[in-house]
Parts: C-alpha cells; sequence; structure tokens
C-alpha cells in the first residue's frame, strides 16, 4: 500500500491560505503581511511551512517583486474556492439573515477605481447577497437612489454643490491630461475632450475656461474614460481627468501650461432611506475602500 494512503492527508489551513492568496493578488510579501495583520516575518514562515508541506516551491521571488510558478498557480484557484467555501459557511451560520440583492450605482471612473476591491472583499464576507452594478453619471444615479430604484450609489461631486443627502468620504484633485510630448494644449482653439451633457467635470471645466478667457472647441465627445484616453493619447486634445488616472503616458498640464487649475471634486456616498443591512453593509466596505486611497 501506498505510504500517503496509510496516514491522513495534511490539512492546509484557512490562515495560510488566505496569506498565500495576499501574496499572489499583491506579488509583495510587506504589501500582503499588512493586508493580513502579520508581520513579513511570520508570513515568510508561513509560506516556507506551506511549500514544505506541499513539497514544491509557490513563488518565484527577486529583489523588487515575487511570481507564482506553475505549481503557484494550481494552488491560487484551490485556495480562491476555499476561501469562498469557509466563508460561505461561516456566514450561514453567523449572518443567516444576511441575503438578498443591493442595486449600486457608480461613475465610471470610480466603477474602475474603486468598485473590483469593494466587489471582491464584499463578496468574500457576503457570499448570500447580490450586487447588481450600474455605471452612469453621478446626478443620474442620485437621482436614482432619491427616486429608490438604486439602494446606493457613490458619486462624483464638487465642494461648490449642495447636496441634500450624502456623506461626502474623500477629496480628489481634477487635472488636465494631455499625451507626451504633445502639442494639442498649445492649439487655439483649444481642442478639448469632453464627456456628455451633465457631467460635473464638463460643466466646471467649461466655465473655468470661459473664465479663463481660453478660446476652445470640443474635439471629441465621450462617455467613457477609455474614449477619453484614446483622444488624449493620439494628440487630438486634452481633457479634465481625475490625477490618479493620469499615469503612463499621460501627463499633467495645468497653468504653467496656459490652462486653468480645475481644484478639488469630493466622492461621497448616497442611500435609500431606512437602507437595508446588506445596503449598509455594501457601505461600509466602500468607507473602508475609500480610506485605503488616502
Amino acid at each position: 500500500m501506498n505510504m500517503m494512503m496509510r496516514h491522513a492527508l495534511p490539512m492546509l489551513e484557512i490562515d495560510v491560505l488566505k496569506t498565500f492568496v495576499a501574496i499572489a493578488e499583491t506579488g509583495n510579501f510587506t504589501t500582503a503581511a499588512e493586508a493580513v495583520y502579520r508581520t513579513p516575518s511570520a508570513v515568510s514562515m508561513q509560506i516556507k511551512k506551506l511549500e514544505e508541506l506541499l513539497g514544491c516551491a509557490l513563488f518565484l521571488r527577486d529583489a523588487r517583486s515575487v511570481s507564482l510558478t506553475p505549481k503557484g498557480e494550481i494552488l491560487l484557484g484551490f485556495a480562491r474556492r476555499m476561501l469562498a467555501l469557509n466563508n460561505e459557511a461561516v456566514t450561514r451560520f453567523l449572518m443567516p439573515d444576511m441575503h438578498g440583492v443591493v442595486r449600486l450605482g457608480a461613475p465610471e471612473d470610480l466603477g474602475e477605481r474603486i468598485l473590483p476591491d469593494v466587489l471582491k472583499r464584499f463578496g468574500e464576507t457576503f457570499p448570500n447577497v447580490t450586487v447588481d452594478v450600474t455605471i452612469g453619471q453621478s446626478n443620474v444615479m442620485r437621482k436614482r437612489v432619491e427616486e429608490r430604484r438604486m439602494d446606493i450609489v457613490i458619486y462624483n461631486s464638487f465642494p461648490s454643490e449642495t447636496l441634500r443627502d450624502g456623506e461626502i468620504l474623500m477629496e480628489e484633485r481634477l487635472v488636465w491630461a494631455g499625451t507626451r510630448c504633445g502639442t494639442a494644449h498649445l492649439r487655439e482653439p483649444l481642442p478639448v475632450s469632453m464627456w456628455e451633457d451633465g457631467c460635473v467635470w464638463r460643466a466646471d471645466a467649461v466655465d473655468k475656461l470661459n473664465k479663463a478667457g481660453r478660446a476652445h472647441r470640443v474635439a471629441f465627445l465621450s462617455a467613457h474614460t477609455t474614449g477619453q484616453k484614446a483622444a488624449i493619447l493620439a494628440d487630438l486634445a486634452i481633457a479634465p481627468l481625475p490625477r490618479y488616472l493620469v499615469q503612463g503616458d499621460l501627463v499633467e498640464l495645468g497653468p504653467a501650461d496656459g490652462l486653468p487649475d480645475l481644484g478639488t471634486y469630493n466622492i461621497g456616498i448616497q442611500m435609500i432611506d431606512d437602507a437595508s443591512a446588506p445596503v449598509l453593509a455594501v457601505a461600509e466596505h466602500v468607507r473602508a475602500a475609500c480610506v485605503a486611497l488616502v
């Protein structure tokens, strides 16, 4: 009889798998250690013991980052399934009433920046709750909450706006974005890429250009961030974007380039009255995601 069959197979520990997944997703032991609230040395020891248990290397390490080996990639699939099953089982006993559907809305930029982390972590914690996401303009999403057609919305607004409801979570800077070594910002009239009517950034940017006396024209119109970036990278136009989106071949432009300062805007959430427990739970995950960004 095979020696392995004579003895019980070793058990994989959930805490160790959680650490393993954190390293795989962040590509960094130190960052993963912060995510699982352990010291880097403790995380390294966990992975060392896991590799000894399975008899194979799980990560390829270099001076800057780590990556999965082929065996590590296989384990990652199993680990995610085991963690999800563990969360589902625990939730069934500790929070049996936490189920249902939450209708969540967000503008595209926040959908790209915040939602992946929010949805991932919420799904792990509350597997019996379904989150239906709608991407659209902030003012449209807020109106849907007021009409009870949506349960919670993440929105953009300017400090000067007076909102009847809502909770401000953080402040971001809005800047003009152009392509590296581009000339679009030097042309007259200034070619600008804009969102559709109703976008708070569009109205504010146009107002500030008018006050600065800078002649401009809408050279590109798109409701999507990818479209905005395409126009900028082609040097067809410049566009107002959140500073965090200005990366790679995009560069920040401002007063030194003859453009008005766009200032800051707020990111907030708004919920329906008498929000249910699942809606409140989503709100908490959004707040946590914003805190992590500050």
